[in-house]
C-alpha cells in the first residue's frame, strides 16, 4: 500500500511547499488536486517541477469552474491528458451533482461504455468518488449516492472508485459494509481517509466519531495494496509549521502501524 497525501490538506503553503512538507514527513507521494492555482500557467512545466520533489500519485479532476479549463467534461479530459503525459497513473472526479442542475455532465456519463478506454485512453486509471451527505435533512446532492447503483454503474462502465471515508460517514457513520460492497467489486483503487463527526467533514482521525482504527485494520486483513490519501480539511492545523509536521509524522505513523501486515505466529516446538 501506498500512503499518500492530498494538497487540500496543507492548502494554506504553496504548492512547492507541500511536496516538500509530505517528503520530509515520509509520505510515499501526493494526490494534486487541481483548482486555481493551475490557472493561466504552463500545467505541465509545473507538474515537472512538482514531480522532481515527490512522485505524484494522482490527480484531482478540478471540481468547480476554472479559467481555460471548460466545463466538466472538458476540464476531467484535460486532467487525462495531463496525467498521461506527466506519468501519473490514477484521476479522481466527483460525480454530477442534480442539486447543481449539472444535467450535461449527468448526460455524458451515462454515455460512456468503457471509461478506461475511452476517457482514460487505455493509460490512466479513471475513479469516480463517493459523495457526502449535508445540510439539515441530510440529503446527498449528487448522483449514485446509493451504494449498490454506484457498484453496478462502475462496473458496467469498465470505471473504479476513490472510496472516501468522510463522505460515507456523513450518511452511515459505521460504514464498513459499504466499503465491503466497493472492495468486493474489485474496483476500489484509491482511498481518501479522514474523519467525520458533529457536521464536519475530513477531521484528524480521533476527532469524530468514525471506525478509522478498525476500517485500517480491514485494509491490514484484506491485504489492500492500492493508495490511501490522507485527506484532511487545513482547518484541523494551527499555522505553526513546525506543529503541522509533528502531526504530519504522527498520523502517517498510525497509518503505517494499523494498517501493517500482521505477523505470522510461530508454531515451532518448544524446547525445555
Amino acid at each position: 500500500m501506498q500512503i499518500s497525501i492530498s494538497t487540500g490538506t496543507l492548502f494554506v503553503f504553496p504548492l512547492r511547499k507541500n511536496f516538500e512538507m509530505a517528503g520530509k514527513a515520509g509520505f510515499d507521494g501526493l494526490e494534486l488536486i487541481i483548482n486555481q492555482d493551475f490557472e493561466r500557467i504552463n500545467v505541465r512545466e509545473l507538474l515537472r517541477d512538482l514531480s522532481g520533489i515527490m512522485p505524484i500519485l494522482s490527480i484531482h479532476a478540478p471540481f468547480m469552474p476554472l479559467f481555460g479549463w471548460g466545463n466538466q467534461i472538458d476540464s476531467l479530459k484535460r486532467a487525462v491528458e495531463i496525467a498521461a503525459e506527466a506519468g501519473v497513473s490514477l484521476v479522481n472526479f466527483h460525480p454530477p451533482s442534480w442539486l447543481g442542475m449539472e444535467f450535461g455532465f449527468w448526460r455524458w456519463l451515462y454515455r460512456i461504455n468503457d471509461f478506461q478506454k475511452e476517457v482514460g485512453q487505455g493509460v490512466v486509471t479513471l475513479t469516480l468518488e463517493n459523495m457526502p451527505w449535508g445540510g439539515k435533512h441530510k440529503i446527498n446532492p449528487h448522483i449514485l449516492s446509493n451504494t449498490q447503483k454506484m457498484v453496478e454503474f462502475i462496473t458496467e462502465r469498465n470505471l473504479y472508485m476513490t472510496f472516501d471515508t468522510t463522505h460515507m460517514g456523513s450518511g452511515k457513520a459505521n460504514f464498513i459494509n459499504d466499503f465491503y460492497l466497493y472492495h468486493n467489486s474489485g474496483r476500489i483503487r484509491n482511498i481518501h481517509f479522514s474523519d467525520y463527526g458533529y457536521g464536519r467533514e475530513h477531521l484528524i482521525p480521533g476527532r469524530g466519531i468514525l471506525p478509522l482504527t478498525r476500517f485500517l485494520n480491514h485494509l491490514s486483513s484484506i491485504d489492500y495494496h492500492h493508495t490511501l490519501t490522507l485527506e484532511l480539511s487545513p482547518h484541523e492545523f494551527s499555522r505553526d509549521e513546525d506543529l503541522i509536521m509533528e502531526s504530519l509524522t504522527e498520523i502517517l505513523g498510525y497509518l503505517r502501524k494499523e494498517t501493517a501486515p500482521v505477523a505470522a505466529v510461530s508454531h515451532q516446538p518448544r524446547t525445555t
